[in-house]
């Protein structure tokens, strides 16, 4: 399945545990719009679904 794919390389890129990165995963507005097909987000690439989860990570990071 597709996010089982994206929270893989998400979870490998920061190194978290596979669950940790699922919760990240669930809450974010990636999901979201994945979910809901907006922009038809389901139709890029794992790699790039990976970054942008990411660039939420990050962003959540910077406003803490």
């Amino acid at each position: 399945m597709k996010y089982a794919r994206i929270v893989r390389l998400f979870a490998d890129r920061l190194h978290l545990t596979y669950e940790d990165a699922l919760g990240f995963f669930y809450d974010s507005d990636t999901y979201r719009l994945i979910s809901e097909g907006i922009g038809d987000m389901h139709c890029l690439s794992d790699e790039y679904l990976a970054d942008e989860l990411l660039m939420e990570w990050k962003a959540k990071e910077n406003n803490n």
